[in-house]
């Protein structure tokens, strides 16, 4: 944490590109951004987050300061985070919406949760940064059988 209390980020180039490789850009930060959660990093989880961004769950709205604050005590911990199906992108401008399936396995609490969700992710682009703004994870849908 720097000064301020706010958790200090190391910023990539700014980068401008063409809708393909804006596509190509976002996956690969969604990549890095759960190899990040997974390494229960807090420096580099705020990498990916604008300073408003805020999680909709099941549980309601937490915002990026709390979030990171539970994984920084240790509270929340991350040992896994995989796409089940890859990305569905959609660039609007400086606005993107990134959509996919994910299971991962948190530990809260001392307990282990292994969830399987569909996530979407809004990402606005500021000078030249992707950053996210606002996550939302809604739980799947059990495979119906026959």
């Amino acid at each position: 944490m720097g000064e301020s209390g706010e958790y200090e980020t190391a910023e990539p180039a700014p980068y401008r590109g063409t809708p393909g490789a804006d596509h190509a850009r976002l996956t690969a930060i969604v990549d890095d951004w759960a190899a990040a959660i997974v390494a229960n990093d807090t420096a580099r989880i705020a990498g990916f987050m604008a300073d408003e961004w805020v999680i909709v769950s099941e549980s309601g709205i937490t915002d990026r300061k709390a979030f990171l604050a539970l994984v920084a005590s240790g509270d929340l911990t991350h040992s896994a985070m995989e796409a089940v199906t890859p990305p569905r992108v959609r660039v609007h401008g400086d606005t993107a919406l990134l959509t996919a399936r994910i299971t991962n396995t948190a530990h809260y609490g001392g307990q282990r949760f292994d969830a399987d969700e569909w996530t979407t992710d809004v990402f606005v682009r500021r000078d030249g940064h992707w950053r996210c703004v606002l996550s939302h994870i809604t739980p799947a849908a059990p495979p119906t059988g026959s």
